[in-house]
Order: C-alpha cells, then sequence, then structure tokens
C-alpha cells in the first residue's frame, strides 16, 4: 500500500496535464483495456484460469473501478493535483463506513480519531487553507466531481472481500479490470469513435503509459492483495500519503511548492496514517 500511494500520485500529477486533451471516458477505457491485456498475459503465464464463476462479481467492481477513474479525470479539469489528492485522502472515512456496511468490521476509537485527523487535513488542503471559505463552503466543481468517484473507490474497497470466492489477487485484478473495460467500451463508444487519435498531443500517450501500467493494472493488484488482508480502512488509510507524494511530483516537474499554511493539512494526514498503522 506504501508503493500504491507513490504510483496513485504519478496519475494526479500526469492527469492534470493530459486531461484537457482527451474524453475522460476515453483515456479510462484505453487504460482498463491496455491493463487487461497486461494482466491477462501474467495470470496465463503464471497457470492461472481466465473465468470465473458468477461474473457479474466482476461487472460490480469494475463498474466501480470504472466510475473512479473517469470522475478522477473529470475532475483534474478544473481542480489541481494537490487539491483533488486531498479529496482522495477522504476515502477511508468512507472506506470505514463501507467496512462496516458490507462487512460489519468495526472502527476503534484510535482509528475512528485517526480518520477525523485525516479528513480534517484533507478538508484544510481542498479549501486551501482558507477558514472564510470553509465556512462557506466554497467547494471547486471538480473537486466535487471527483468525491463522488473516491465513494465508488472506498465502495470497491470493502467489496472485493465480500464478493471474492477464492480467486487470487491476480486473478481477481484480472477479471475486476476486464469487467470495467467492457463497462467503459460500452459507455465511451461514441466519444471513441469521434476522437481524433492522430491529433492528440505526447502527454496524452505518456499519461496512458503510466496509468494503464502504473497507475491501474499495479495498483490494482496491491489493492486487492491488501484487501484479502487488512480491514478496508487500513487499506485505504495509505491514500492519506498521496497529497505529499503529489506535492514531490509537482516539486520534481513543475519545481512549484504549495503554500505553507496548506502544507499543515498534509501534516495532519501523515499523523492520521501513523495512528491508523499502529496495532
Amino acid at each position: 500500500m506504501l508503493a500504491f500511494s507513490a504510483l496513485v500520485a504519478g496519475s494526479f500529477s500526469l492527469g492534470a496535464l493530459a486531461a484537457p486533451h482527451v474524453d475522460p471516458a476515453v483515456l479510462s477505457a484505453l487504460r482498463f483495456a491496455v491493463a487487461t491485456g497486461i494482466l491477462g498475459g501474467v495470470v496465463l503465464a503464471t497457470g492461472g484460469r481466465l473465468t470465473a464463476r458468477a461474473p457479474w462479481r466482476w461487472a460490480v467492481l469494475g463498474g466501480l473501478m470504472a466510475a473512479y477513474f473517469v470522475l478522477m479525470f473529470e475532475g483534474l479539469k478544473t481542480a489541481d493535483a494537490v487539491s483533488t489528492a486531498a479529496v482522495f485522502t477522504l476515502t477511508p472515512v468512507m472506506a470505514a463506513g463501507f467496512g462496516w456496511l458490507f462487512l460489519r468490521q468495526r472502527t476503534t476509537a484510535r482509528m475512528a480519531l485517526a480518520l477525523a485527523l485525516g479528513a480534517a487535513g484533507a478538508l484544510w488542503v481542498i479549501f486551501r487553507a482558507d477558514l472564510g471559505a470553509l465556512m462557506r463552503l466554497e467547494i471547486g466543481r471538480g473537486e466535487e466531481i471527483y468525491f463522488w468517484g473516491c465513494a465508488a473507490h472506498a465502495a470497491y474497497a470493502a467489496l472485493v472481500r465480500k464478493l471474492n470466492r477464492g480467486e487470487s489477487a491476480v486473478v481477481s485484478t484480472f477479471l475486476t479490470m476486464a469487467g470495467g473495460t467492457v463497462v467503459l467500451m460500452l459507455w465511451s463508444a461514441p466519444a471513441l469513435r469521434a476522437t481524433d487519435w492522430a491529433a492528440l498531443p505526447g502527454i496524452v500517450w505518456v499519461t496512458l503509459a503510466y496509468v494503464s501500467i502504473a497507475a491501474t493494472a499495479t495498483t490494482t493488484f496491491l489493492v486487492q492483495f491488501a484487501s484479502l488482508r487488512l480491514p478496508a480502512a487500513k487499506v485505504m488509510a495509505y491514500t492519506y500519503l498521496v497529497p505529499s507524494w503529489v506535492i514531490l511530483w509537482e516539486v520534481a516537474m513543475h519545481g512549484t511548492l504549495p503554500p505553507a499554511m496548506v502544507a499543515m493539512g498534509v501534516v495532519l494526514t501523515v499523523a492520521a496514517l501513523v495512528l491508523l498503522l499502529k496495532d
């Protein structure tokens, strides 16, 4: 999950550069198709089977992941990478709720404190350390769109264990990606036909390669692996590191640092992570 947080962060910085140039559903459909091909090859190479019982499960899980990625790129059209990553850190709070709803996983007092700290830190970054904006609930359109994507991601983290019937992490990841590919291909069919592929700038293809391999196939496998071994809230706790990773990505790519007051919110999210990981 530590690797997950670092890899996911890169998709925010690259996605913000690519989002204005391509339809979010088109980019998401392509990334799912590429990731499905890669994972299918891995499953076959390791002697696994590409079929499974109750295929509706993979339509549900794949559909939730598809919704998350489409709404992420839609949000990045108007929201910056750091504030969008901060919205992502609200996912553990929602994951704890879905964990109770689907699996009756209970949250301890320390975990509740950690989730509250993390949510406070996320809100501090989302509202850019402006208490007036927080009181007026001035949420950007991009952050609002992405919030619903994060809700889908949180539900997915809890349902992975609920719907698993003995499949390995690699096989269930492949089937999830395959289900998401079908959903996205049907959803984005008109946009796929209308896209002028030759006119797309290079950053779109660089982003596609990164998000397909690193931020889709790899991270989905990592979440599957962790979700079968950890409570949903603890799995999602590592999302608290994403804003910190995004800041490092932004420094590396653009040399830009967030205001010092905004960085205080990041400190709170890291404190929340420490509390959540303590046994």
